[in-house]
């Protein structure tokens, strides 16, 4: 059976976003690149490809579109173009360089480019997981189910002692999946044991259908980076983008996502209108506690009241550091917490570490520069000169 059977076995705020770049982009061209931040190495060519056919081949399911007419902010003009895609294979490149690397790159119309990524990166931790780990697949799986149930043991043994109260996540894995099974294994056991108080949903569009949990997700990277080359000048780009967000969207999905272009550069950014406009923001890089207490300042000096206010953090989460972090900052804001390789990918062998970033829009560069020099992704070293020049970064 293939790996991916669905086109909503995705994350949520690919489908957001793709409705936002329907409305506003519709012609835009984008790029995207792979890579591999770990060491591994990563072959199989000729399967990975097998499994982007079949992908190139799915549709989305009559259900499927059914359930997205429910929700109440996909519009019927939107539900319509999905009725009828279908991902095109001449968008994707697929080789094995001269050090038999894996690279993919994505190239196409933003709105149709924009659904391969997570499958994308599904198939290939999935692909890869089988085949290093094939001759003691069921050890690693039991290994996992061991490493979960202590996680369960661990967050419920702190909820017993009443160290932490209002605590909520939501799993974010898919694109770093273990596997679909494995995935589909740990959202139903969170789902029976702290569904809804304090499990309240999952990115994964399928299996919030299947489990009737609240689909989360909002934007991502790409959405901001791309409006650095859609017209706008670069200082005023991310306000740009959220602009345009606010427009499509009309107060949902308000959570911004504050580390494109810098921590500093955000709070700049974001002004009285947008932290009005906005329910809160997305932690996705840099020290999380320094991070919320910049943001609870930003909130006081507005003139807003931080506790009507919302502070996720998703960068390298764990139930662990979860609870540091709450029992640290919950008193300042409203907190949770999205949980991606930590639940689904964290069976006790070393998982990838491997991404696709936005590289250009419109044939033009852009950039993303979050707060760790390691995740800075440009490939053009001049238009990086020239935005940290601009922001005075």
């Amino acid at each position: 059976m293939s790996i991916i059977n669905s086109l909503i076995d995705t994350d949520f705020n690919k489908l957001t976003m793709a409705q936002a770049v329907y409305h506003q982009y519709p012609v835009t061209i984008v790029h995207y690149v792979f890579s591999c931040r770990s060491n591994q190495k990563i072959t199989h060519l000729h399967e990975i490809n097998q499994e982007l056919d079949h992908l190139c081949s799915l549709r989305f399911a009559e259900e499927e579109l059914d359930y997205l007419s429910s929700i109440s902010f996909f519009k019927p003009d939107f539900i319509e173009y999905l009725r009828f895609i279908q991902l095109n294979r001449n968008y994707i490149k697929t080789y094995l360089d001269k050090d038999m690397n894996l690279q993919i790159e994505i190239e196409g119309p933003w709105i149709a480019t924009i659904f391969f990524e997570v499958p994308i990166l599904a198939i290939i931790n999935e692909v890869y997981s089988k085949h290093q780990n094939s001759a003691k697949s069921e050890k690693i799986i039991a290994q996992g189910r061991k490493l979960f149930l202590k996680k369960i043991e661990y967050l419920t043994g702190h909820l017993k002692t009443g160290q932490i109260t209002g605590f909520k996540f939501a799993e974010i894995g898919t694109s770093c999946r273990y596997s679909y099974e494995w995935q589909d294994f740990l959202i139903d056991k969170l789902r029976s044991k702290f569904r809804p108080y304090l499990f309240v949903g999952t990115s994964n569009v399928y299996f919030a259908k299947k489990y009737e949990l609240k689909p989360i997700g909002t934007m991502s990277h790409e959405w901001v980076q791309a409006h650095q080359q859609l017209n706008f000048p670069i200082v005023e780009s991310q306000k740009a983008a959220f602009d345009v967000w606010a427009k499509e969207y009309r107060g949902e999905l308000g959570i911004a996502l504050s580390d494109v272009l810098g921590f500093k550069t955000f709070l700049n950014d974001f002004d009285l209108y947008f932290a009005k406009l906005f329910d809160g923001c997305m932690n996705n890089s840099g020290d999380p506690v320094s991070w919320c207490v910049k943001l609870v300042e930003h909130y006081d000096k507005l003139g807003i009241d931080p506790k009507t206010k919302h502070a996720i953090f998703a960068d390298g989460i764990t139930f662990k550091k979860a609870i540091e972090i709450h029992e640290t900052l919950g008193d300042m804001i409203n907190i949770s917490f999205a949980i991606d390789s930590n639940l689904t990918n964290d069976a006790g062998v070393e998982p990838l570490d491997i991404v696709f970033d936005m590289v250009e829009c419109n044939g033009r560069p852009v950039v993303k520069m979050p707060d760790n020099d390691k995740k800075v992704v440009c490939e053009n070293p001049k238009f990086l000169a020239r935005v940290k020049k601009k922001l005075n970064i």
